[in-house]
């Protein structure tokens, strides 16, 4: 109920008089978010209103409708960005703007499933970050891509970003934005489109990049000249399978929360903002259907990897087995000649042991042609 009057106060300001004094509860003090805070801003007609904004004069801007003439709910919103608070630090924003506990748990405890979830007077909204990460040569413990997490909460008068991870920072999409302030003259939905999209954007770029790896892989895999493709890629190619698996961890849930966005009117989204939620649908089906394929073909590098294996193992077997048998004539004549009895055949003989080393070499020599003719040598 608080939050409702809140709301209120903000669509009728003039029911306020300007020296009227708020009660912020348990809104932290500035000091104690400053860790937490990267940004902190009010709009209104998508332009930005102060250049470092704290955060209880947000709140007091928006809730109050100052700012200019006043703040209502087509063209007046704070913009908190957040960099992985704690529960001390969240807990006073919580309250202030009345999220959900189960929303709050989330945001604040990292590794999440991307999602969309609704609440009466808000959205919540979690994205996985991908970060391509660059490697001179992929080995089996390379690093491919790295995540992270951007959770969006995104109520009437406010958006509220929980970024967890050292990459995916919002800077620069939030200046982006201001540079544009007929878009972000739409309000909250504006800039969880932008977010969306920026997040979509990266996988595509990331694709691209695990595409060349792949191709690399696939190539040395069925080189017959690189000295590789023998065995010694299960390493490379596993890793790589995992960081896809990864990757596609962060893309598959998102197909229907976006497909939702996309479709189904929300009293939060703005109806001209609704209709760009369908292209960003459109690109994760599309990330989604090459992250899904990229998975299939390591599956069929991987067995075609493990069969040449296979095939070298037997190869190596029938040469072993080959050169036993040639090796077993001189072994066994040698053997049965070295019993050394009196009455054995040509043992008295002036030219029996040159005549048996020529017979043994012979024998040989026919035993070894013959397995070259049948591919074992």
């Amino acid at each position: 109920m608080s939050m409702i009057r809140d709301l209120r106060a903000v669509v009728r300001p003039t029911l306020r008089r300007p020296t009227e004094s708020y009660d912020y509860g348990s809104t932290p003090e500035p000091s104690v978010l400053s860790s937490a805070v990267v940004d902190c801003a009010v709009y209104r007609d998508g332009v930005r209103y102060g250049d470092d904004v704290g955060l209880r004069e947000a709140l007091r801007m928006v809730r109050a409708g100052r700012g200019g003439d006043q703040c209502d709910g087509s063209d007046g919103f704070v913009w908190i960005g957040l960099h992985e608070p704690t529960e001390q630090e969240f807990a006073g924003i919580a309250q202030e703007f009345g999220l959900h506990p189960l929303a709050v748990e989330d945001a604040i405890h990292a590794h999440q499933r991307p999602k969309l979830e609704r609440y009466d007077d808000s959205l919540f909204t979690v994205f996985k970050t991908i970060r391509y990460v660059e490697h001179a040569e992929l080995t089996a413990t390379s690093e491919v891509v790295e995540s992270g997490e951007v959770m969006v909460f995104t109520g009437r008068y406010f958006v509220i970003t929980v970024r967890h991870g050292g990459h995916g920072s919002l800077r620069s999409l939030r200046h982006q934005l201001e540079d544009d302030p007929e878009l972000l003259a739409k309000g909250p939905s504006a800039v969880l489109h932008a977010i969306a999209d920026r997040v979509v954007d990266d996988y595509l770029a990331v694709s691209e990049a695990v595409q060349d790896d792949i191709d690399e892989v696939e190539i040395d895999v069925f080189s017959a000249t690189s000295g590789k493709g023998r065995g010694g890629d299960a390493g490379r190619i596993y890793q790589l399978k995992r960081e896809v698996l990864e990757f596609k961890r962060a893309v598959s849930p998102l197909l229907r929360p976006m497909q939702m966005l996309g479709e189904r009117p929300m009293r939060l989204i703005d109806p001209e903002i609704q209709k760009y939620f369908r292209d960003v649908s459109d690109h994760v089906a599309r990330v989604h259907e090459q992250v899904t394929g990229f998975d299939d073909l390591l599956n069929s590098i991987l067995q075609a990897n493990l069969a040449q294996a296979t095939v070298v193992q037997n190869e190596d077997m029938r040469k072993i087995t080959a050169w036993a048998a040639i090796l077993a004539v001189p072994t066994m004549i040698t053997g049965v000649y070295g019993m050394n009895f009196d009455t054995m055949p040509e043992l008295r003989w002036r030219f029996g042991y040159p005549a048996v080393l020529i017979a043994i070499v012979g024998i040989c020599f026919a035993i070894h042609r013959g397995f070259r003719r049948n591919g074992w040598l």
